[in-house]
């Protein structure tokens, strides 16, 4: 993977990437969502920029990611490691958690790539939900249920998860 500028806006820009992959391809959900929810504007990361990154990031990928089956590639937890390394500032590490956050969620399917991501950037990062609720441009609500409601509702549906991120390899030349 090439390096970037540890806090820079292609660092961070390459995380939101790797959070847009990580389910196995570009959903139209979750491009609906970086536009809706202005991600990339609030992280500061312009239109050319990002596309820049994304077709990088997508080149590193498939350079450098492990294939141990056709058209899927994977990133162990130490390469994930080392892209959420670069997103160093705490406010800044704040913020790229809520867009990968929004990310995931935007299919309303939790899938096992996703939940290694967002699993490994809470660990890396040292954060946990209700740190999103202080004051983050984009506010989390932090409450825990009460007995009757109980945690059914609020359990995303999860795909048959994995220790590492895949995703599957594109058939067509990147965007």
């Amino acid at each position: 993977m090439r390096h970037y500028p540890s806090d820079s806006v292609e660092a961070v820009a390459r995380v939101v990437s790797l959070a847009l992959l990580a389910d196995g391809g570009l959903d139209n959900s979750e491009l609906r969502t970086l536009e809706r929810n202005e991600i990339l504007e609030r992280l500061q990361i312009g239109d050319d920029t990002f596309d820049r990154v994304l077709h990088e990031f997508c080149d590193d990928v498939l350079l450098t990611a492990r294939a141990p089956n056709v058209g899927q590639i994977e990133l162990d937890s130490e390469a994930i490691d080392g892209l959420l390394s670069d997103v160093r500032s705490p406010a800044l590490q704040k913020q790229t958690l809520r867009a990968i956050l929004d990310i995931v969620a935007a299919d309303q399917c939790l899938n096992g790539g996703e939940a290694v991501l967002v699993s490994r950037a809470m660990s890396r990062w040292q954060l946990d939900l209700c740190e999103l609720a202080d004051g983050d441009p984009w506010r989390a609500e932090c409450s825990s249920p009460s007995e009757e409601e109980g945690w059914a509702d609020l359990t995303p549906q999860l795909a048959p998860s994995s220790a590492t991120w895949r995703a599957s390899a594109p058939t067509t030349s990147p965007m």
